[in-house]
């Protein structure tokens, strides 16, 4: 992955997704749930979660 300036929610889910791609689900689990954060729509923030199903990992939650 080259280095990313990560500004909005598509951007925390390409970088999901491109981890997902490379076999780190953990990781793209950590930036999906960043990217459904910086969704502002409900709906859309569940989606997003939905496509990479798992547990949180964060300490915060």
């Amino acid at each position: 992955m080259t280095a990313n300036t990560f500004n909005r929610a598509a951007d925390y889910l390409d970088a999901a997704r491109e981890m997902a791609g490379t076999g780190r689900p953990t990781l793209a689990r950590l930036l999906a749930e960043e990217a459904s954060d910086r969704t502002t729509d409900p709906e859309d923030a569940a989606r997003v979660l939905a496509e990479f199903p798992g547990n949180t990992l964060r300490s915060e939650r």
